[in-house]
């Protein structure tokens, strides 16, 4: 998070997945049977493991003892295609998409929180099926699935941050550590949600140089990064001027279980948020301009602050920041693209411009690690691997500007 605080409500809609709802048929059998899918609290199982491309019906049954949801995912394991959430026990609902041909994953998430349960590859073969319909309602389709994307990631921040702060808590520096980066990952994918909420996203993700900057408590994030990876006595702070040590000392026990509560309360206030009625109004309101420019606003925050340093400075894990935030802006950019092919000729090579752009930026980034894996301190980076990441990210950059005007053309 950078000073400029590029991503506001404007960019609210800036993440979401894939696909439009339609309908696809099994391999198998005709286009109007539905493939059962049954959820219970431990398992998810699926009646087949292929179909043809067109309209997919998923027939889900809950026999766990929680309320369940079900996705399919693209082949990233992370865009949502589809999704049906609130399955009571004991009851059915069905999920219906329209499948292009490819990879992808399903997935039931008992409790609807968590990793999900029972993920498994799913195929669709068959040609490339044509978007078709009223342009309102494959619109309202889109804004739907970023909802569901983000109640999806902050579903998973929620236990990631209460294990986290479990070990920062406890004094297991090691463990907190190791799982600083991830779970970071998955609040830097929606963060233009909590930036839209007054205060939270400064008490969540403010740097210190921030808060002091407009005289803010200074909790969240960065403020358990600094105690984790504790400087250097001749270290700088984040302003690269001011020693790291001056007026600072390591928190204590009550301290951090101060800091680490008030983070778990944070988070979870952004949770109840993305599951209230006033969220959804906020994203109709937005439309697909809004995802539009979200992608946009996205790629800003890397160039603004990730690609510098800035962001997580103790910790030396800014290139995990900098890969969530691409994530983002490329999902958000995959959730309207139909739209900006179907304008014609012009629309179609800006699409594969964008698509291209990704793709470079991606392999790039993967030089140095993965988020799954881990990347490597941002303090490795020669200045010919920072050249080439702004090169990237400003030929990204310029066809990604066009996108909001062309998907509104």
């Amino acid at each position: 998070m950078t000073t400029s605080r590029l991503l506001g409500a404007a960019a609210l809609t800036g993440l979401a997945a894939l696909v439009l709802s339609g309908c696809v048929a099994k391999a198998d059998v005709a286009a109007s049977d539905a493939l059962a899918v049954s959820s219970s609290d431990d398992g998810c199982s699926v009646s087949t493991t292929s179909a043809t491309s067109g309209t997919l019906a998923f027939d889900v049954t809950n026999s766990g003892d929680q309320v369940t949801e079900f996705y399919l995912l693209a082949d990233d394991g992370l865009r949502i295609v589809g999704e049906v959430e609130n399955i009571a026990p004991g009851a059915s609902r069905t999920l219906t998409v329209v499948a292009q041909p490819g990879d992808y994953y399903t997935l039931c998430k008992p409790g609807m929180i968590g990793d999900g349960v029972g993920r498994a590859s799913f195929s669709v073969t068959g040609d490339a099926v044509a978007i078709d319909g009223p342009d309102a309602e494959q619109k309202q389709q889109a804004v739907d699935l970023y909802a569901a994307f983000v109640k999806d990631q902050v579903g998973q921040l929620v236990p990631a941050v209460d294990t986290f702060v479990s070990a920062y808590e406890s004094g297991d520096d090691a463990a907190a550590q190791a799982q600083f980066a991830q779970v970071r990952a998955y609040y830097e994918r929606i963060e233009p949600v909590a930036e839209a909420l007054g205060d939270l996203d400064p008490r969540i993700d403010y740097r210190e140089v921030d808060a002091v900057a407009e005289g803010l408590d200074w909790t969240g994030f960065h403020r358990i990064e600094k105690d984790l990876w504790v400087p250097a006595t001749d270290a700088l702070n984040a302003d690269g001027v001011t020693p790291a040590w001056e007026n600072w000392a390591p928190s204590t026990p009550e301290e951090r279980a101060a800091f680490g509560d008030q983070l778990i309360a944070d988070t979870q206030e952004l949770y109840d948020y993305v599951h209230s009625d006033d969220f959804q109004t906020a994203l109709d309101e937005q439309g697909v301009a809004g995802i539009s420019n979200g992608a946009i606003a996205l790629l800003d925050e890397v160039a603004t602050g990730k690609i510098s340093g800035e962001e997580d400075w103790w910790s030396g894990t800014d290139l995990s920041d900098f890969a969530a935030n691409v994530e983002g802006s490329k999902m958000a950019f995959s959730l309207v693209s139909d739209f900006a092919a179907s304008k014609g000729e012009e629309g179609q090579q800006l699409v594969d411009e964008i698509d291209a752009g990704y793709a470079d930026l991606e392999a790039s980034l993967a030089v140095h690690g993965s988020l799954a894996d881990g990347f490597a301190p941002y303090s490795t980076l020669t200045e010919a691997d920072k050249r080439q990441f702004t090169d990237l990210i400003n030929a990204l950059a310029e066809p990604l500007s066009q996108l909001t005007v062309t998907v509104l053309d």
